[in-house]
């Protein structure tokens, strides 16, 4: 019998790869992905054609598993002290950080290889949020927040699905200003609100090992201000998503999807106010369907006028 083949206690190699991109766990891909969808709908003003479509879905899909790599990499040690995390490929040993760091940077030069095929600005957009996708895991040991720093990197496929719609051929930070409008950059900054909701709710699943093991997180620096801070945040959100919205032009349908969005949150503060475990984690698993909520009030909008 070959000694080298995978047992019940031994896992494949393709299933740790698997694993260490979370194939089996795709609403972090779905977080990432709606948000940047309803960009690209809002800036082609309606459908953006099966190209973009392609590169926005394909490397928003690549770029999150490029980012569990690197994240996993950075958050080895404090992993294993974590009973949830303690199994991951890389904390475990199973995956060498060589091994992971090498398939996070072919993912991450596939996903380059998809925006080259758009325009110069939004090649010039990708190196910026290349490095915030890079820095984020390093600063949970640094910043009080860092959940808002990943709001940065969940949320630049925002102006970069603008750059791709109405974009040129200039290699310049002028030319990157002239196609993404201030009301797409003040997207991000909503976006960004909505990410330190739902990972601030996250963050409160593990609180108690993250004291014990000495890392930094919203949910910490709240304390007992955590559930109305992510109410805050869910506020603030919605309030500038659907003003910003209205600045570009969207009408009712837009409108009817944000309040199925609204309604989503007021059921996640029913799962939060408690701080368990069971309920924050499920108001974050959910997430993602406020965001779809959004997404198909926008392309219903536009699809019906």
């Amino acid at each position: 019998m070959n000694s080298a083949a995978p047992t019940q206690d031994q896992p494949s190699r393709l299933s740790l790869y698997l694993n260490l991109i979370r194939w089996d766990r795709p609403a972090g891909t779905y977080l990432l992905l709606w948000p940047t969808l309803a960009a690209l709908w809002m800036a082609a003003d309606g459908w953006p054609g099966w190209h973009l479509l392609l590169v926005y879905v394909l490397g928003t899909f690549l770029m999150r598993s490029a980012g569990c790599a690197v994240n996993d990499v950075a958050d080895r040690d404090f992993d294993k002290h974590v009973k949830r995390t303690a199994q991951r490929p890389v904390t475990s040993g199973q995956i060498s950080v060589r091994q992971a760091l090498t398939l996070g940077a072919v993912l991450s030069l596939i996903a380059f290889g998809l925006v080259l095929t758009t325009n110069a600005p939004t090649i010039l957009l990708s190196f910026a949020a290349l490095a915030v996708t890079i820095l984020y895991p390093f600063t949970k040991r640094w910043v009080s927040m860092p959940q808002a720093v990943l709001g940065v990197a969940f949320s630049f496929g925002i102006p970069m699905a603008f750059s791709a719609v109405l974009g040129g051929r200039e290699w310049s930070l002028e030319a990157v200003r002239a196609c993404v409008p201030l009301p797409a950059w003040g997207l991000l900054v909503a976006n960004l609100f909505w990410v330190l909701a739902y990972d601030t709710e996250y963050a409160m699943v593990d609180r108690d090992d993250d004291i014990r093991i000495g890392i930094k997180t919203s949910a910490l620096t709240l304390g007992r201000f955590d559930v109305i801070g992510v109410m805050s945040f869910y506020v603030i959100f919605l309030a500038l998503w659907t003003t910003l919205g209205l600045q570009l032009g969207m009408g009712h349908w837009f409108l009817a999807g944000m309040g199925v969005a609204a309604a989503q949150v007021v059921w996640h503060y029913r799962l939060i106010k408690d701080r368990t475990r069971d309920g924050c984690f499920r108001a974050f698993r959910e997430n993602h369907w406020v965001g779809f909520a959004i997404f198909a009030g926008t392309v219903l909008d536009l699809a019906l006028r």
